[in-house]
């Protein structure tokens, strides 16, 4: 009888406070796997317990998101959370990794190969943002503010608001059929999860958004010496930018499914398990 592989949780003391760890899997490779913005690590807990069956799989939570302390920065870059998160690894004394990283967690993915090519072998990216100067000021005006709470529970609803939409639309804020998007609502409990994991760094979250809208991975992505694979479902906004990005440096590149389709999961982990061996 196939077991589900159980998911860990630890913390990891750093010179700026506790960074969150998600682990599962007990032999193979490291696979070291960041996640998009907004929330945390547990958005990947479905993609982990598919990938533990062939490697020790850890997924930490950005710095300032889900329960990762903050990096003491007001406006940190894509390369100081990504510093932040090397000392959680070297910490763990995780050496000749892999790393994963979806939307803002790809970001964070290249420049913590970047940073640490001595810890990294290759690099996996699923959904690279690139920004026009028109879309970055759009997004850091209107795209992700903070959460405040107040005594009438108004921060409540914006948040539930915030994450519903983005099922909904992209950006979230323009909600017109110019901006629909075509993958309908994931489930309540999905939903939910995502709203209090947000909340969890409600105050403190948008500092990652922030650090993504400004990067620029066309800039960066040939300063990665280790191969890479790019890859994007095929109801990604990011599809496209991703393609070019995986173009600019001759990496290999694979769409997957929709994310509702049942074999958008197996498929990303084929891809992985091909790429890496």
């Amino acid at each position: 009888m196939t077991t589900t592989p159980i998911i860990k949780r630890r913390f990891i003391d750093t010179s700026f406070g506790q960074v969150h760890c998600r682990t599962a899997g007990e032999d193979g490779p490291v696979l070291v796997m960041h996640h998009a913005s907004p929330g945390s690590a547990k958005q990947l807990e479905a993609l982990m317990r598919l990938l533990a069956a062939c490697y020790r799989v850890f997924a930490f939570d950005t710095p300032g998101n889900g329960d990762s302390s903050p990096l003491p920065l007001e406006v940190p870059t894509i390369t100081d959370l990504a510093v932040g998160l090397i000392e959680a690894i070297r910490a763990l004394c995780l050496r000749d990794i892999v790393v994963y990283g979806s939307h803002t967690g790809a970001d964070v993915a290249l420049e913590v190969a970047i940073a640490a090519p001595d810890l990294v072998r290759k690099v996996v990216v699923d959904g690279v943002a690139v920004f026009t100067p028109e879309q970055r000021d759009d997004y850091l005006e209107n795209y992700a503010l903070p959460f405040a709470p107040d005594l009438d529970g108004a921060y409540l609803m914006r948040c539930f608001m915030f994450c519903r939409d983005q099922y909904l639309f992209f950006p979230w804020f323009k909600r017109d059929r110019a901006h629909r998007r075509d993958n309908g609502l994931g489930t309540p409990e999905a939903l939910r999860d995502w709203v209090v994991e947000v909340l969890k760094a409600g105050e403190t979250y948008f500092r990652a958004y922030r650090a993504a809208f400004a990067y620029e991975p066309l800039r960066r992505i040939g300063l990665v010496s280790q191969p890479i694979l790019a890859l994007s479902s095929v109801e990604d906004p990011l599809l496209e930018t991703t393609r070019q990005a995986a173009a600019q440096v001759d990496a290999q590149f694979r769409t997957l499914p929709g994310f509702r389709d049942p074999e958008f999961g197996p498929a990303l982990r084929d891809a992985v398990f091909a790429f890496v061996g």
